[in-house]
Formats: C-alpha cells, structure tokens, sequence
C-alpha cells in the first residue's frame, strides 16, 4: 500500500514556520479550530510540532497575571470551542469509528450519563487492523 494515497499535501495544510511569533501562530491556531500545527522552517524542513498545550505552559511560566486568573476562574466559566461527543457503553465499533474521525477520544458514559472513561482512535484503528488482518488469512 502506497500511503501518498492518503497524503494530505503541503499546499493543504495549516502550518506555521518557526520564526512566527507566538501571536501569530495563536492567531492561526484559532483560526482553523487545530489544537496542533507543524512547524517548518522557510526552507520547508519539518521542525515538529506546535500544540496548545505548548503555548498555555508558556503563558503560564512567562507571565504572572496568567496565574493570576488561573487561580481564580472556574473551568465552568471557560468559553469551550468543540466537545467530544460521548457514546453509551452499548456503542457498536462502526459507530465509535465513526466518532473517531473528529475525536482523538470518545468519552464512555452508562446511562445515567456517568462518566465511565475513554477509547481512543488509537485503540479503535488498531482494532479495525487486527481484524482486518484476520480477514486476509
């Protein structure tokens, strides 16, 4: 299996260079709604990646009125731009695969809408390879 097939090309993707201020690249990130962008030099050599998690922890380090309110504000009071959609503990695997195209996890929850944990797209794609591989022998 050739994976250029799958390939999303470079002239698709939202990525910053390394030499953008951080503005910048949260400006991007906002933008399209991505949690993580690579990072290239000009040159367009892959440096690695960018999440929101690397910028919060800078924020948080470099600046003290960040701490400030983050000792004060509430989780409850934040703006949340996308939920994961949680399945019931009944979930069929096409569905969770289904949900798995836009979430990293799917929350699990009983019926009464009790947390109960998570399946990742990790555990969910290797199961479809497992089977798949048992289907071709």
């Amino acid at each position: 299996m050739n994976i250029l097939f799958y390939l999303v090309p470079k002239s698709d993707v939202v990525y910053v260079y390394e030499d953008n201020t951080l503005q910048e690249a949260m400006q991007i990130m906002k933008k399209e709604r991505f949690s993580t962008v690579p990072v290239l030099a000009r040159d367009g050599r892959y440096i690695g990646s960018l999440s929101e998690g690397d910028i919060l922890w800078q924020l948080e380090e470099r600046l003290g009125k960040a701490r400030e309110v983050s000792e004060q504000m509430r989780i409850k009071q934040l703006h949340r731009h996308r939920e994961n959609q949680p399945v019931n503990i009944d979930c069929r695997m096409d569905q969770l695969l289904n949900a798995s195209v836009s979430q990293n996890f799917i929350p699990v929850i009983d019926d009464n809408r009790t947390f109960i944990g998570i399946i990742t797209r990790r555990s969910i794609l290797k199961y479809f390879m497992e089977r798949q591989d048992k289907e071709e022998v």
